[in-house]
């Protein structure tokens, strides 16, 4: 789910829940707002305030878990990119094409990835590592210190590749869209319950608001982190334009 439309659509569920809990306390019998009755939907309220505190807490960690693995899996792939283009420079220029291959990977990436209304079809048909793997299995070394280099590239190529499925299959799902309607659910119906024992004022409106903009806020930042590559929070692409520019080198 797309952060620019869950978090608005969650603030304007909180304010028709607070708008709706004012309106039905004018319209209620004053002994269903007394004392007894107030400390009854204080209490019951209480255990939704606390699932809701705890669900946000949960998920804005695992947002920022999710956005610091990608910033560190590329960080790492970058690392290791520099250092396979460098190994296989070393074997000499059989290996030139593989080389190419590999820097349109790289291009590849940052077309893509960064990219939000690039298709996900689109994004399986880019360059893979596989053809760099297959140029460096299909080497045939003739000295050891060329063996070492081929069996070092291909041990460099299956450490980016492992990397990089794990971390794509990890921020691949997004945030689940039933979890976060019963949160906006929990959510509304804390504020609703505001709306119904709050006196009505411009003041108390103003206080509610705040509140409504702050929660949808913590909501932005979820959705928005969970897609570590795309929206306002991103990981930046400078580490990949940094190898484009050592990468080809002799």
């Amino acid at each position: 789910m797309n952060a620019y439309i869950a978090a608005p659509i969650a603030l304007l569920c909180l304010i028709l829940a607070t708008l709706m809990g004012m309106w039905i306390r004018r319209r209620l019998p004053n002994h269903h707002l007394d004392g007894d009755a107030k400390d009854v939907i204080k209490l019951a309220i209480a255990i939704i305030g606390t699932l809701s505190a705890l669900a946000l807490g949960l998920l804005i960690s695992s947002a920022k878990v999710t956005y610091e693995n990608a910033n560190t899996e590329l960080k790492t792939s970058v690392a290791r990119v520099v250092l396979l283009d460098r190994t296989m420079a070393k074997y000499g220029a059989e290996t030139q094409a593989a080389r190419h291959d590999l820097r349109k990977l790289i291009e590849a990436r940052l077309t893509y990835a960064w990219d939000p209304d690039a298709s996900e079809a689109a994004e399986r048909s880019a360059p893979s590592l596989e053809p760099v793997e297959d140029a460096l299995r299909g080497l045939v070394p003739s000295t050891d210190t060329e063996r070492n280099l081929q069996t070092r590239a291909l041990a460099i190529s299956w450490e980016i590749a492992e990397a990089y499925w794990v971390q794509t299959e990890a921020v691949g799902g997004g945030l689940p869209r039933p979890f976060l309607m019963v949160l906006v659910f929990w959510l509304a119906v804390l504020f609703g319950t505001f709306g119904l024992l709050a006196p009505t004022n411009a003041t108390v409106f103003i206080i509610l608001l705040t509140c409504a903009v702050s929660v949808s806020a913590a909501i932005y930042l979820i959705v928005d982190m969970d897609h570590p590559y795309i929206g306002f929070i991103h990981v930046s692409d400078a580490p990949l334009r940094a190898a484009l520019v050592e990468m080809g080198k002799p």
